[in-house]
């Protein structure tokens, strides 16, 4: 087909979708805004905990979920005829039984200290009291050296970061370890004061919470524990006064757990028998980060926007879907853990329950419902991330003829110092050759923390964001061809989830 008949059969199947829209009997009606608020409202309530990825909250909103999958027509898709696909993550942290000791003064762990990352390290040396500054001339060879932290000068014409402001601790921690590591001390201490009680507890639930892996392949080697400079974050007032002849002690070592996670998979079969083989697949995550440390009062991170949005999006895209079957098969994948480091996606796409071949696109949402009502970004959109223009012409045809959104698309750019396209669940789809694309409404100042809450969403404009995503998926499911993709695409920068940047 020419690029110019591809253009008249995507533009047909909107327009209808969108002329359709004006009667009930339409099945984008299924898409109303009372469904999505009562669904948000029950997602991202302080009762399913923050959905915290390996958790059994996680595990009470995916059975939510998959209960109103079920009651919206769709079918189970996951595994032996549920709707549930299991995959194992591996926590690594260190053990709550390590002891610190600062001159006598016991310190308690998980709780007074906390290390950076899962280490192995005996310790057993003076002590030696210095500052950032004076850090790269001091004498720490074979010493524990200990540096109070204050917190850098910030520029205010330097652009902002997500996430820079709320981890000053950790980022000026880690420059610091750096630093000093070719001097060969014996561990770096931090010590944290009252007065930065938000940072330290920034740094000291999740770094007490370990590290996460998913061995996809099930043929990985266990984890073992880093041998090397212990970096340690200790509360100033639990350290007390440190004499300069005091000595530290510590024997630190670490834990490793598998817990369950879970993706809910859910389909809907196509009308046609030859095209209902393949699928187009809507993707969403449900899960976010739990219960945290309180923020005035509020220790219930509830992860409205991101991305209980979405994952009600995708109900009511079901409730769509099965009102009137597309030529393809819809399949719905919630995957599980993504805020541990896209867990989930990366085990679908390399388990699918479905032909990996009989995927056709991927449509994916995270955080649809803020920001201003008229703008919208779409991701995947633009070279060298663009890995089929078929399917990005496809949802910018249901946008004009469905929504009428400004699209932004600039947060595509390498250069984009959030790094966006990579951080969430369309990305290892795309790895794998299927097309994918990416809907969201960005970032905002409540991502993160316990005030994304479900009270905060513009319901209307995620109501928009649900027909825009269904139109799209709507016209993949009825047009004779599979998106094609872009011999072009290519990956040029990312960041995973520990927040290095990757190839």
């Amino acid at each position: 087909m020419t690029t110019f008949g591809r253009f008249l059969t995507v533009a047909a199947v909107v327009m209808a979708t969108s002329v359709q829209a004006q009667r009930a009997d339409d099945p984008i009606a299924k898409i109303r805004e009372a469904d999505i608020k009562a669904d948000l409202f029950a997602l991202a309530g302080d009762e399913m905990r923050g959905r915290e990825g390996g958790t059994l909250d996680e595990m009470d909103a995916s059975v939510w979920i998959a209960e109103r999958a079920r009651e919206a027509g769709l079918l189970p898709a996951g595994d032996n005829g549920t709707y549930f696909q299991f995959f194992p993550l591996e926590r690594f942290r260190t053990s709550p039984g390590s002891t610190l000791t600062i001159g006598g003064t016991a310190l308690r762990m998980g709780r007074d200290v906390v290390t950076d990352a899962p280490v192995l390290a005996m310790v057993d040396a003076p002590v030696v009291v210095t500052t950032m500054e004076a850090a790269a001339k001091a004498d720490v060879k074979g010493r524990a050296m200990i540096v109070r932290f204050v917190p850098p000068v910030v520029d205010p014409a330097a652009p902002a970061q997500a996430g820079a402001a709320a981890n000053v601790l950790r980022n000026w921690a880690r420059a610091l370890q750096r630093n000093v590591a070719p001097l060969e001390p014996a561990a770096v201490i931090v010590l944290v004061g009252e007065a930065h009680a938000d940072q330290w507890n920034r740094v000291a639930f999740p770094f007490s919470r370990g590290t996460y892996a998913l061995d996809v392949e099930g043929t990985a080697a266990p984890r073992a524990p880093t041998k090397g400079i212990p970096l340690l974050y200790v509360r100033e007032s639990a350290a007390g006064t440190i004499a300069p002849e005091a000595r530290v002690e510590a024997a630190i070592f670490t834990d490793t757990f598998t817990y369950p996670s879970v993706n809910i998979v859910a389909k809907l079969p196509g009308r046609d028998p030859v095209l209902a083989t393949e699928y187009v697949l809507f993707s969403a995550h449900q899960d976010h980060d739990g219960e945290r440390y309180p923020v005035n009062g509020d220790a219930i991170w509830n992860g409205a926007d991101d991305n209980a949005t979405t994952s009600v999006a995708l109900l009511a895209i079901g409730r769509a879907f099965a009102a009137a079957p597309g030529r393809r098969s819809a399949l719905f994948v919630w995957h599980g853990a993504e805020e541990r480091g896209l867990m989930g996606s990366r085990w679908y796409a390399k388990h699918p329950t479905v032909p990996i071949t009989s995927i056709v696109a991927v449509l994916n949402g995270d955080m649809m419902g803020r920001n201003d009502p008229k703008t919208a970004a779409l991701l995947g959109a633009v070279p060298p991330h663009r890995n089929s223009p078929d399917l990005v012409e496809m949802a910018h045809q249901a946008n004009q003829a469905v929504t009428q959104f400004e699209v932004d698309s600039s947060w595509d750019e390498p250069a984009h110092r959030e790094g966006w396209y990579y951080r969430s669940d369309h990305l290892p789809y795309a790895r794998v050759g299927i097309p994918a694309i990416f809907f969201s409404t960005l970032l905002h100042p409540d991502y993160h923390t316990p005030f994304d809450n479900p009270d905060r969403i513009d319901i209307g404009k995620l109501t928009k964001m649900t027909k825009w995503m269904y139109a799209t998926g709507r016209a993949v499911a009825e047009r004779p061809v599979r998106p094609a993709l872009d011999p072009a695409f290519k990956l040029e920068r990312c960041r995973d989830f520990t927040g290095n940047y990757c190839s």
